[in-house]
């Protein structure tokens, strides 16, 4: 896989120091706006990446690169992701895919028509744990309640109060905290569960009408699913799913796992996640395998939950129920 990375900011240096210590992927380009070009030449020499760009267009044309890497704002996934597309690229972008499930929808089908790959980097589907938690779903009986809460008070929340506000708190670049850190508990209970029959979304609003906080809750044929975050708040964070022979649950934020426990009839035990390696090692190394492989199955099963999440988050902000994919 010859890799190119868009963007400089805090989850492109997490995947730069992840790419390191995944063989098989070469980085061969960077490429960042004009006036962040020296960024861009610090990171191509902290990384050994061979080539940076300050246009994207160009970036694109590059023939010795054949996926990208998209680490942007929220409001820029759809365009950048779309373009490199039709340029023939594959694509691995940052979660969330697409704030709007026709976006997510359009990019999908183009992939497929192109015969491209297409994934959405949301790190704790690649994790042992939750391979293990799917395995064992059907040992907890008939599901009756799933609790998600990733809450974590935001380093750029002090300046929104003062009236600066950054990208990841102003909803016309997509900020807020459902798109922004309640897509992981959202891609936790979509993938195990599938769609829900009703979403309702409640939200404590800033100033500029931004969700600083909020809880989404997931109506189910016999069970209900609620989905907690913040960034105006902390609180520990853990993804629970319970049923009537036993329960599962998962301690810590995505981002920083600590414990898998989990207790079924016959069975309990609790398993120590946390680890010293980059959490982004694992979904690269799982990228990069379907690629080799060409597994077009297995990454049609990773765009199903990322339409699926789509589906849900623009049920939330949107209030309609969208047509099933």
């Amino acid at each position: 896989m010859k890799l190119g990375i868009v963007g400089n900011g805090m989850i492109v240096h997490t995947a730069l120091d992840a790419l390191q210590h995944v063989s098989d992927i070469t980085l061969e380009a960077i490429c960042v706006r004009p006036n962040s070009l020296e960024k861009g030449l610090q990171l191509k020499d902290d990384y050994s990446i061979n080539k940076v760009f300050t246009s994207y267009e160009e970036f694109l044309n590059d023939a010795d690169i054949d996926f990208v890497y998209i680490g942007i704002i929220n409001s820029l996934h759809f365009d950048y992701a779309y373009q490199a597309l039709m340029a023939g690229k594959n694509v691995i972008l940052e979660k969330p895919m697409c704030p709007e499930y026709d976006s997510t929808y359009k990019l999908s089908c183009l992939a497929l028509e192109k015969n491209l790959f297409l994934f959405e980097a949301v790190t704790f589907l690649h994790a042992s744990f939750f391979k293990e938690i799917q395995s064992l779903l059907p040992r907890i009986g008939n599901v009756k309640l799933v609790q998600c809460n990733f809450s974590k008070y935001s380093s750029r929340y002090s300046d929104y109060i003062k009236g600066i506000v950054h990208p990841v708190f102003d909803p016309q670049q997509y900020g807020g905290t459902l798109l922004d850190i309640n897509v992981y508990n959202i891609n936790f209970v979509a993938a195990l569960l599938g769609l829900p029959r009703q979403v309702h979304y409640y939200a404590n609003h800033g100033a500029n009408g931004v969700d600083t906080s909020g809880i989404l809750l997931l109506e189910y044929d016999g069970f209900i699913a609620s989905c907690a975050s913040a960034k105006d708040s902390s609180s520990p964070g853990f993804m629970m799913i319970q049923g009537d022979k036993g329960y599962m649950a998962v301690y810590g934020n995505p981002n920083h796992l600590e414990m898998l426990e989990v207790s079924l009839e016959d069975t309990f035990y609790k398993k120590d996640l946390r680890d010293t390696k980059n959490r982004m090692i694992d979904e690269f190394e799982d990228f990069l395998h379907i690629y080799q492989q060409r597994d077009w199955q297995k990454m049609k099963h990773y765009l199903d939950i990322s339409i699926m999440v789509s589906q849900i988050i623009s049920d939330a902000r949107q209030g309609n129920i969208l047509p099933h994919c």
